[in-house]
């Protein structure tokens, strides 16, 4: 009989996105295989506290009038002790000793944001030696900095939208160079955090004078903000998964996001089902048009050093592809574009959750059976 994994989920965080992040938990939670897998629901609470969490997809699913959310309840989990043990403890709230929840075999942090995806998690996890899903600190950091993806983009000769980074201190001494900026690159342009995602702080702006308010918003999410030109084409996204040790990576059938009653793809569409917003699955491209975005998206995901999973996503212009952005932890609801593409390419939902699992095995050359 097979050896069943133990896999500790963890989900929630201390970012805007942590609904999002418990989302996905959901998702998993329904479809990970329970005959190949014991599972550890971890939730981190939004002021950081690492708690075990109940087993129950329904708990965690996204609706617009009540976001799901790990609250604090009382109890906590405590990581191993050295890179010599695997074993996971808890206690409750009642503050009795602490219980074993067994050892864990491998991390699945499906989180979205600063403080989970941006390396810092990934940081603890190579302190406490235990195995996960995903790319490690480095990348992790450089694909959250939207700024710094760019940059190493733009190295990697890597088509990339123009821009200009503002910090809080330059939009405070000096806005004057936000509004050279927006002339600089033309309106409209796109204003955002450098390190959130979701399209959280994210703004269009048509006028001069709607800058102000855009800055407002975007500053209130990071202190790093880039201003982008806006680009006219078909926005499009394409998913990756690194192969197992001595295979390459390999992307997926793209998808297309059509905008039709909205200034763009914003937060409320990716998650709430707000109107305006249309995801088709596989997009309708030439068979080059497939192969030189698939392309392009492995040598994005390689030149940040990635490693586990990714969705690319680009604009198709008049002047050819231009990347927007990586994501090195991908939204993994049912319904998000990343396992979308990889249904569409012939995987399951389950067996995307197996290969993602396989994949960070092999990477550490750990047998999964």
């Amino acid at each position: 009989m097979t050896h069943k994994l133990t896999v500790a989920l963890l989900f929630g965080g201390r970012s805007s996105e942590h609904s999002i992040s418990c989302a996905t938990a959901g998702g998993v939670l329904a479809a990970i295989d329970r005959e190949r897998y014991n599972v550890i629901p971890i939730g981190i609470t939004r002021d950081g506290a690492f708690v075990l969490e109940e087993d129950d997809p329904a708990r965690f699913a996204l609706n617009a009038t009540e976001l799901p959310e790990v609250f604090d309840n009382g109890s906590r989990v405590r990581w191993p002790e050295s890179t010599l043990s695997r074993q996971v403890t808890v206690t409750d709230g009642a503050g009795l000793g602490a219980r074993s929840l067994g050892n864990v075999d491998l991390v699945f942090p499906i989180l979205h944001g600063p403080f989970g995806e941006d390396g810092t998690v990934q940081g603890l996890l190579e302190l406490t030696g235990l195995p996960y899903v995903g790319s490690g600190v480095l990348a992790s950091a450089l694909g959250m900095d939207k700024h710094f993806t760019k940059t190493v983009f733009q190295q990697a000769s890597l088509p990339v939208a123009p821009w200009r980074t503002i910090t809080a201190d330059d939009w405070a001494e000096a806005p004057g160079m936000a509004h050279a900026a927006v002339e600089e690159l033309g309106l409209p342009v796109f204003v955002k955090p450098a390190r959130a995602g979701s399209s959280v702080g994210v703004s269009k702006v048509s006028t001069r004078d709607q800058l102000a308010e855009a800055m407002r918003v975007a500053l209130a999410e990071d202190d790093k903000v880039l201003i982008e030109a806006g680009l006219v084409g078909r926005e499009l996204e394409i998913a990756v998964l690194q192969g197992r040790r001595g295979e390459p990576a390999r992307a997926s059938v793209a998808g297309e996001v059509l905008v039709s009653g909205r200034d763009f793809y914003d937060f409320a569409a990716k998650y709430l089902g707000a109107p305006g917003i249309d995801l088709v699955c596989p997009a309708n491209l030439t068979a080059s048009e497939l192969a030189e975005m698939q392309r392009l998206a492995i040598r994005a995901f390689e030149a940040i050093d990635g490693a586990g999973l990714a969705r690319v996503d680009f604009f198709h212009t008049r002047d050819g592809w231009m990347i927007n952005e990586i994501n090195t932890m991908p939204g993994f609801t049912p319904i998000s574009m990343f396992p979308s593409c990889w249904l569409a390419s012939g995987f399951t939902y389950p067996q995307l959750i197996d290969e993602l699992i396989e994949v960070a095995l092999s990477r550490r050359g750990v047998r999964s059976s």
